[in-house]
């Protein structure tokens, strides 16, 4: 368990710099087509540096506001994406009381409880640590389950808090969609440029550049990386949330519950789907989610449980 927690904050870190790493590639690429479509017969070698220190330099800016943005305010930006509300105590005091005996038994920080407004059972937990965290379910989850399964489920995302598999996948999940809205922004502003003269010709090279590889550090390497940060994770999650609760069954009786759903979530994008509990990707339409899943098939996770709960009974 602490090797896991380790791995994870190592990650994370590693993470962090290769996303600055990249962005400085993007600044250095784009400054030196710059210098290059710019160029003059007079022009030295002095100017093409100038603008390749200049690229990077405005990218490693860029980056360094990300990565603080996603530090301080990513938890924020994937419960508002998600259309998450902070959970009324009194409406939902099965759910708060539950979360909190869970944070108690293990001394674990409470997180912030909350809800989506969704008939889709699904449920996540985000947040850069332990103190600073929060578990959300959707109203569809605590309809179709019971006390029992309900505790299961929260175990499950508490020991992705607890495992710091939280602070991972923000960090990851909102850098690649700061690179993939950006990019979005650079391409709707090549829809409305219009080239006059070279000049013209030269700014709409390097706003296709940029585009260019802001999509494929968003389209591109960003499920790749969340593929990469390995799908044994919920496994690991589903282990941990066993020995919190101390009761397979619960966990067990939710996965079966949720394997026999075919309802997709309302609102739901690459960056949120690696969080959840249950894939809500995987009940959309298409193979090519298949090729990214960050889940590993509910069936494979419900074998493992049943192997757990025959060991712990023999």
């Amino acid at each position: 368990m602490y090797e896991q927690i380790a791995r994870n904050k190592r990650r994370t870190i590693i993470y962090i710099g290769l996303f600055f790493l990249a962005w400085l590639g993007i600044g250095a690429i784009v400054g030196e087509l710059f210098a290059v479509t710019a160029s003059q017969p007079t022009a030295g070698s002095g100017s093409a540096v100038g603008d390749i220190v200049f690229g990077v330099t405005l990218a490693a800016f860029i980056a360094a506001a990300g990565i603080a943005f996603t530090l301080r305010s990513g938890s924020r930006l994937v419960l508002s994406v998600a259309g998450a509300k902070p959970a009324d105590r009194k409406q939902y005091a099965q759910l708060h009381g539950l979360v909190e005996a869970l944070a108690l038994g293990d001394g674990l920080p409470t997180p912030a409880v909350y809800v989506v407004e969704d008939p889709s059972p699904n449920a996540f937990a985000t947040g850069m640590n332990p103190g600073r965290s929060a578990v959300t379910v959707t109203t569809g989850l605590l309809a179709m389950m019971d006390r029992e399964e309900l505790e299961g489920v929260l175990s499950h995302e508490m020991s992705h808090i607890k495992n710091y598999d939280t602070r991972l996948l923000l960090v990851v999940s909102t850098l690649i969609g700061l690179a993939a809205l950006l990019a979005g922004l650079v391409w709707r502003s090549a829809f409305f440029m219009r080239s006059r003269g070279l000049n013209g010709a030269q700014l709409m090279l390097l706003v296709f550049a940029a585009g260019a590889l802001l999509s494929v550090v968003g389209f591109v390497l960003g499920p790749v990386i969340r593929l990469a940060l390995s799908r044994r994770r919920e496994s690991l999650a589903d282990a941990s949330g066993v020995e919190l609760s101390r009761n397979p069954a619960g966990l067990l009786s939710a996965l079966r519950k949720l394997q026999a759903n075919d309802t997709p979530l309302a609102h739901t994008n690459h960056a949120t789907a690696a969080m959840c509990i249950d894939d809500p990707l995987q009940h959309h339409a298409g193979r090519m989610h298949r090729l990214f899943d960050t889940h590993p098939p509910i069936a494979d996770r419900i074998a493992a449980l049943e192997r757990m709960t025959q060991g712990l009974t023999v």
